[in-house]
């Protein structure tokens, strides 16, 4: 579960750990992609940034189109499953 009141890493680590779940039950990447965005979508609507980095993304994803949207989930998805 996503938790608001946590450092950039832990929260990557999270997201990360949610991605790799995703690919294990078989998940395409297009469809976490998706996903992702659907969950930006209510993280930016509902809970508040806990760190500079989460204000950041809030704030890029409050003035970005869907378009942008889809793309900067589709960045946060490889951002947090490269290792």
């Amino acid at each position: 579960m996503l938790m608001a009141n946590t450092s950039w890493e832990e929260w990557k680590k999270t997201l990360g750990q949610a991605v790799e779940f995703a690919a294990e039950l078989g998940i395409s990447k297009e469809q976490v992609s998706s996903m992702a965005k659907q969950v930006g979508d209510l993280l930016a609507q509902s809970v508040p940034p806990a760190n500079p980095e989460q204000k950041a993304v809030k704030e890029l994803w409050e003035v970005a189109s869907t378009e942008e949207r889809q793309v900067l989930a589709n960045l946060m998805t490889k951002l947090v499953s490269k290792r």
